[in-house]
């Protein structure tokens, strides 16, 4: 079982979520978005308060706002960062989309490249607890979401959000296969899933079939 801890980070107001699990300390970070010392501290002094045993890091999908912490914790707790292929080259191209909101200085010309490949199907196993990858490309062409069956919740990322879906104007977007993919992939979690989303507050499925405009 895991304990699920969000801190919002960054100018985006943007869902960092840290799954700790029970039994063993043993967590991943998903969706790092810790914009400056301050906000690192924030982070590191939870994870060393806890004695968290923080082993690898996931990102749904890389735009910038998901990624600004990425590098200060691979470097401080040498883990590796997983995510999908997909969004290689959003990660690669991580100062050119900072540039595009007016950010300068906070990635490498190198961008972030992705040390694992997650595919839809795979089981992510952190202690006794287990994540399931669910495939939802729409907002970015690799987004995924991360689902727990043992209790009932999925990180959406950026694809649905309470009463939303994620923007499919940024590179890579496609509002068509948005709307598929949460249709088809999301909706059909069952209704009393939790979805933590990658902005605002949660909601679940059952709230979102029922209320999303978008769908």
């Amino acid at each position: 079982m895991f304990n699920i801890h969000r801190f919002i980070f960054n100018p985006f107001g943007e869902n960092t979520y840290l799954l700790v699990d029970r039994d063993t300390k043993d967590a991943v970070v998903v969706d790092p978005g810790m914009f400056n010392d301050q906000e690192n501290k924030v982070f590191d002094k939870f994870i060393n308060d806890n004695h968290i045993n923080l082993q690898q890091i996931i990102n749904t999908h890389l735009h910038l706002d998901h990624c600004f912490g990425a590098g200060h914790v691979k470097s401080k707790y040498g883990i590796k960062l997983s995510a999908s292929v997909g969004d290689t080259p959003l990660g690669l191209a991580l100062g050119k989309q900072a540039l595009k909101f007016g950010i300068k200085g906070v990635f490498s010309q190198q961008g972030i490249t992705i040390d694992i490949n997650l595919s839809d199907g795979d089981i992510i196993t952190v202690g006794n607890s287990q994540l399931t990858v669910i495939a939802v490309p729409g907002h970015s062409p690799g987004g995924i979401a991360l689902y727990c069956k043992e209790q009932g919740f999925v990180l959406s990322g950026d694809s649905l959000f309470e009463g939303s879906i994620g923007r499919t104007d940024l590179e890579g977007g496609n509002h068509a296969t948005l709307v598929r993919s949460v249709t088809d992939r999301l909706l059909t979690l069952p209704p009393a899933t939790d979805v933590f989303p990658g902005h605002g507050g949660s909601t679940t499925i059952a709230n979102e079939r029922r209320f999303n405009p978008y769908l």
